[in-house]
């Protein structure tokens, strides 16, 4: 799974489209934080991403590509899911 995300990632940046992952507090860190088992404390991931510059950035790739896995500017897949959910709300409120 994380080999998948490499290559994914690698392929993104050689579009230039993810430069933002150069400044993140997570580079170089164990991907294990980011990547818990199920069950597993997220709290040191989360913290590493609340003081990140790029937090926001990050936070967003994930919801626009809907990643299912890991923690990304701070938030689990379950918190992206309701952040995604919301966003369709809102633009079907628009919509309408």
């Amino acid at each position: 799974m994380f080999e998948d995300l490499q290559k994914a990632l690698l392929v993104d940046r050689l579009d230039g489209e993810l430069a933002w992952q150069d400044e993140a507090n997570c580079k170089g860190a164990k991907a294990d934080l980011f990547f818990p088992e199920r069950g597993a404390s997220t709290r040191t991931a989360k913290g590493i991403c609340r003081e990140c510059q790029v937090r926001l950035d990050c936070l967003e790739f994930a919801i626009t590509t809907s990643e299912k896995f890991g923690i990304w500017g701070g938030m689990s897949e379950r918190e992206r899911r309701r952040v995604r959910r919301e966003r369709q709300i809102a633009a079907q409120r628009r919509a309408s």
